[in-house]
């Protein structure tokens, strides 16, 4: 049997890693300034989170969720301190996909309405729901069209309230970043004007966090380098499991929880608990929030020296690269000939970088002196 393709591979074989360093088989040695889509907050194989998981094998590995699970509260307990949301609620599940179809059922059990705004170039997962809500062909199947979902124009308020006027719209979904679309961060002013029209229309904004959450551009979510921003609902997930399988939705009090409106079988289990909350306790004991905020910084300024780059976009260490050529060479010459790894499916000109949160300056300065060879 043969597996079906759905990535171009990269001819490198990690098989191992520590930090934001990775080895191949052959024993090349490679500095990740990916994380794997944004997967690796705290980096690879961290000590903490080893032994976390470890100790959670030997005790019990799985049981479904029609038993006390003791550490689901421990897990929910320390995101809300951390994140600020300690009043909202989390729903455990598997992945950002799975979170963000979540959250369009609960909007719309909330709302009684079957409508969705979303904008273009948003990706928010490759189910059902979630296609639907992207203009991008590549996924898009003929099952995954809805007459209901509407995608608008990014930072253009007058097209979401002329859509809400029309009515039946349940919620607005928005990520905190764009990030497959090459790192677009929303207009603070939009974000707000969402707000209020939610507000108004009676619908519920969503935020979608899964790539952007998580301390990676230097507060915990994105959306809150923006004052007076509280959206209704806000899906998690890649950061939240350093590797480990694991997403969540965080859910404002007043909506109204009953049995059986949602549901999982491997959502919240003890593994993956274990690994959500070690993700916590290292980003908090070492200050990772911080580091992404200052390092990020540090290298925009720095790559906005650089010639031949037209464009860079982010917060903290989310970063979207535009370049005057096409960025495709660009990145094969930094895997192949200076072991970096970078992100791709960002437009044809832009790399965007997503490295572990507990990045070290000199492996930034050293990537941005391979870049300015390359580039040279």
């Amino acid at each position: 049997m043969k597996l079906f393709d759905v990535y171009p591979l990269i001819n490198v074989t990690p098989v191992k890693a520590q930090g934001a360093k990775i080895w191949d088989d052959q024993g090349n040695e490679y500095l990740d300034l990916y994380g794997g889509h944004a997967v690796i907050s705290i980096g690879h194989s961290h000590p903490h989170f080893n032994q976390r998981i470890k100790d959670q094998l030997d005790q019990i590995a799985f049981y479904s969720n029609s038993v006390q699970i003791p550490i689901q509260k421990l897990l929910a307990s320390k995101l809300g301190e951390l994140s600020g949301y300690s009043d909202f609620h989390l729903f455990l599940c598997n992945s950002g996909a799975e979170a963000n179809e979540n959250a369009l059922k609960i909007a719309s059990f909330a709302t009684q309405k079957s409508g969705f705004i979303s904008f273009s170039g948003a990706f928010h997962g490759r189910t059902s729901g979630a296609v639907a809500l992207t203009d991008n062909p590549k996924i898009i199947a003929p099952s995954n069209h809805r007459k209901d979902t509407f995608i608008l124009p990014w930072n253009d308020t007058e097209a979401v309230e002329k859509q809400l006027k029309i009515g039946n719209i349940a919620g607005i979904i928005i990520e905190g970043i764009q990030g497959v679309n090459g790192i677009h961060v929303p207009e603070a002013t939009f974000l707000l004007d969402l707000q209020s029209l939610c507000q108004k229309y009676g619908a519920k904004l969503i935020l979608d966090e899964v790539q952007s959450g998580y301390g990676r551009t230097g507060k915990f979510f994105a959306h809150q380098w923006v004052d007076g921003l509280k959206p209704d609902i806000i899906t998690i997930a890649k950061g939240m499991g350093n590797g480990y399988p694991i997403g969540g939705v965080l859910i404002h009090p007043d909506f109204n929880a009953s049995y059986g409106l949602l549901g999982t079988t491997f959502g919240g289990n003890h593994l993956a608990c274990a690994a959500g909350l070690a993700v916590l306790e290292v980003i908090e004991s070492e200050n990772l929030i911080s580091n992404s905020h200052t390092l990020g910084n540090y290298l925009i300024k720095e790559l906005e020296q650089i010639g031949c780059i037209t464009s860079v976009r982010g917060k903290g260490l989310m970063i979207g690269i535009d370049f005057e050529k096409e960025a495709g060479p660009i990145r094969s010459e930094l895997i192949s000939k200076y072991k970096i790894f970078t992100g791709s499916s960002a437009g044809k000109h832009t790399i965007r970088l997503l490295p572990p949160l507990n990045i070290e300056i000199n492996q930034l300065s050293s990537f941005l002196d391979s870049l300015k060879k390359i580039l040279a």
